[in-house]
């Protein structure tokens, strides 16, 4: 058995979220609580970073090998 101290607003969610789900209050947190393990269980590293892994990509496939070649270019249009 576990007791739990919630702050007000969140028991008041909690009880207004089970009586419109109609559910007991202990059968809402249970379910959440199997939920959130559940999810947790679930993750990896790529499903955490998926949506921004990519995202501030610059398009060039080649940033690696060519990175002097990229450089140069860089440090010369910016004298111009």
């Amino acid at each position: 058995m576990i007791t739990l101290r919630l702050d007000a607003k969140l028991e008041q969610a909690v009880n207004n979220t089970a009586e419109n789900l109609g559910l007991s209050k202990s059968e809402l947190i249970r379910k959440s609580i199997y939920a959130y393990l559940e999810r947790l269980s679930n993750q990896n590293a790529w499903k955490v970073g998926e949506e921004l892994f990519g995202k501030y990509s610059s398009g060039l496939g080649n940033l690696s090998t060519n990175r002097k070649e990229l450089i140069k270019r860089k440090i010369k249009a910016k004298r111009e």
